[in-house]
Parts: structure tokens; C-alpha cells; sequence
């Protein structure tokens, strides 16, 4: 009676506990990067619950085996000096999953690394994302706009984030289109992505950096390439250019709603020199791509 009891308290608390629960989000891929890390998420949680299945199976059958029996008081079990296989086994099993799950790991690795599947043929967007006390600034130096707080990107067409600080180090998230990577102060880092499908998405800082950072968000908006074509006539039509002085307001701690201006910062402060070692020859393609395009528009301004 008493375990009838304790399942039904446990039943009621999961059904009235997780059913307000959302989806979680890393669960929920709009990109290719993001698919791969959800597909490594899924696998290691069945491997796992395998495992607890056969550990908690195990433990059940040995429980009932050998249970408290009506044995002499003066019964002692046969000494048993060691089981080859039992050894094996405890041993062997740990090896292997660690080397599966290591071999998958360094394969994803090189996979979100690089230019996104399917995207190999396209041009990159490259977007400068850098962010201050407790704040985004997203720059795109070949549409000459930018933006604080928010970002708009087109879909079917890869994304080339980099990353750096005005600040202490911080963590670039979009959990629905990849994972995480740092932004620091003396280096760029660079962040492949790209959105398969349309739709509103929240990214933000995964990283501690002060008071402010649990409110360290920024809204996403993935679109059509016709519809993003528009949004930057549009931006270049009403929004308002953003000057040195205006700028360095922006970095004083604090929080913003989201802003839009033409031009960008990049002019009057660009990103650190220093870049950070890439294992894949696309992605240093893409850093001497970002170059030429910085270039060609400082030379254009």
C-alpha cells in the first residue's frame, strides 16, 4: 500500500511540475548547427538512460536474490577471489562509451566549426557582434548599418559572427541555431551559423560578466533574403548615423531597449587585430574575406 502511495505522489508531482514546463530551446534546431548538437544531446541522454536502466535492473534482481533469508546465524557464504568477466565487463564497458562519445565529439567539433552543411556554395553574412556592459552591438559593415540589442539575419544563407568585448569576456548564444562561444576583449572569435526557417528567436550573454547579465538578451529575427533586402532600405531610410560620441554613451554600463542606426562603429573602433585559430581552411577563408570587406568600405566611406 505504502509503494501504490508513493507512485501516485510521484506521478502527480511530474504531471503538475512539467506541465508548465516550455520546450527547451537547444531541443528545438532552426539551423544545421544547431541539429547537430541537438542530435549529440539526444544520443548521449539514450546511451545514458540505458545504462540506468541496466544499473537500476541490476540492482533490483540482486536485491530480490539475495535478500534477508531464514540462513543459520552461523552460515557464512564461500569466499570468492575475483570474476574475470565481472572485471571485464566494469572495466571494458566505461572504455568504450568514453571513445564512442569522444570520437563523436571531435566530428561535431570540426562539423559546427565549419561553414554549415548545405551552406558550403553560398557567401557568408558577416556580422561583427560585440557587446559592452549590459548591452549587443551588432554591426554589418557590407549593408552599413547597426544595430543595438537586436538582430536580423536572412534564412538559407550562412552567417559569419564575429565576436569580441568592450568589456569582461561574455558568451554569443543563440541556443536555437548553435551553441555558444566567448567574446573577449583582445581577440575576434569567429561563429559559423544559419537559420533554415523564418521565425522570432532569443539569443544572449551565457556568460557571468556583472550584475547586469541575466538581463544580457537580445531578439532574433530570421526572414526571407527578399524581406531582409528590405529591412536594410528601410534602415537606411529612417534610421538616424551613429557617431563616435554616441557610441561611447552606449558602452557606459547600463540597459538599452533596441536601437538602429546607419553606419557602424567599426570606422572609429574596430575589432582587436588579433584572431583566433581556426582548425578548418573555410573558416580562414572567411576571416580574409571579412578583411577585404572591411577594406573595401573604409576605402568606399
Amino acid at each position: 500500500m505504502k509503494i501504490k502511495s508513493v507512485l501516485v505522489l510521484l506521478v502527480f508531482t511530474i504531471v503538475t511540475v512539467l506541465t508548465g514546463c516550455e520546450p527547451l530551446m537547444v531541443l528545438d534546431p532552426k539551423g544545421p548547427q544547431a541539429k547537430r548538437q541537438a542530435h549529440d544531446i539526444l544520443l548521449s541522454i539514450g546511451i545514458m538512460s540505458f545504462i540506468v536502466i541496466i544499473v537500476f535492473a541490476i540492482l533490483i534482481y540482486v536485491l530480490i536474490k539475495y535478500r534477508a533469508s531464514k540462513q543459520s546465524p552461523n552460515y557464512e557464504p564461500p569466499h570468492i577471489e575475483g570474476n574475470k568477466w565481472v572485471e571485464i565487463i566494469c572495466v571494458g564497458i566505461p572504455v568504450i562509451i568514453v571513445t564512442y562519445f569522444s570520437f563523436v565529439s571531435v566530428q561535431s567539433n570540426y562539423i559546427v566549426e565549419a561553414k554549415p552543411q548545405g551552406y558550403q556554395d553560398k557567401e557568408p553574412l558577416v556580422i561583427y557582434a560585440s557587446s559592452s556592459d549590459w548591452k549587443w552591438h551588432f554591426s554589418y559593415p557590407e549593408e552599413n548599418i547597426e544595430t543595438v540589442n537586436y538582430l536580423y539575419i536572412p534564412t538559407d544563407r550562412p552567417i559569419e559572427f564575429k565576436l569580441y568585448s568592450y568589456g569582461p569576456i561574455t558568451s554569443f548564444w543563440i541556443p536555437q541555431l548553435g551553441g555558444q562561444k566567448y567574446a573577449m576583449s583582445n581577440m575576434t572569435t569567429t561563429l559559423n551559423l544559419a537559420a533554415d526557417e523564418p521565425g522570432e528567436m532569443m539569443g544572449r550573454n551565457a556568460n557571468f560578466s556583472g550584475k547586469g547579465s541575466a538581463e544580457n538578451m537580445f531578439n532574433v529575427t530570421a526572414m526571407s533574403e527578399k524581406d531582409f533586402d528590405k529591412w536594410v532600405k528601410d534602415v537606411k531610410k529612417t534610421a538616424k548615423p551613429l557617431t563616435e560620441g554616441q557610441f561611447n554613451k552606449l558602452l557606459k554600463p547600463g540597459h538599452l531597449g533596441q536601437m538602429t542606426f546607419t553606419g557602424t562603429h567599426l570606422n572609429f573602433s574596430p575589432p582587436p587585430d588579433h584572431h583566433n585559430s581556426e582548425s578548418t581552411k573555410s573558416v580562414e577563408g572567411h576571416e580574409e574575406h571579412s578583411q577585404m570587406d572591411m577594406s573595401d568600405h573604409k576605402s568606399h566611406q
